[in-house]
């Protein structure tokens, strides 16, 4: 097995092109002093990609579990049509009722 050229812990020296306008923003988060380099900056950065990424892959996989659930449902006649008009029907008299009291 070969040997990693990056060792946990060990820095890792990487050259980036940015657009300007990012070049621009990075520089403006290290001028107001809430992070010490650019480094830090990308780093952040990519904390928070990874962590949107983590978010929308349990979205997905939770949406797909639901996906799989009315699929079932449906098949084991658990899911009836939809009727639009008793659905506005039935939520006309709760304001009905409201207006009442």
């Amino acid at each position: 097995m070969a040997k990693s050229a990056i060792h946990k812990g060990a820095a890792m020296s990487l050259n980036i092109s940015l657009p300007i306008e990012l070049e621009n923003r990075v520089r403006s988060h290290v001028a107001s002093g809430m992070f010490g380099s650019a480094s830090e900056v990308i780093r952040e950065a990519l904390r928070l990609f990874e962590s949107y990424q983590s978010v929308q892959g349990a979205t997905l996989a939770a949406l797909q579990l639901d996906i799989e659930q009315g699929l079932s449902d449906y098949q084991a006649g658990r899911a009836a049509p939809l009727n639009i008009e008793a659905i506005k029907e039935k939520g006309r008299g709760v304001l009905a009722a409201r207006g009442k009291g």
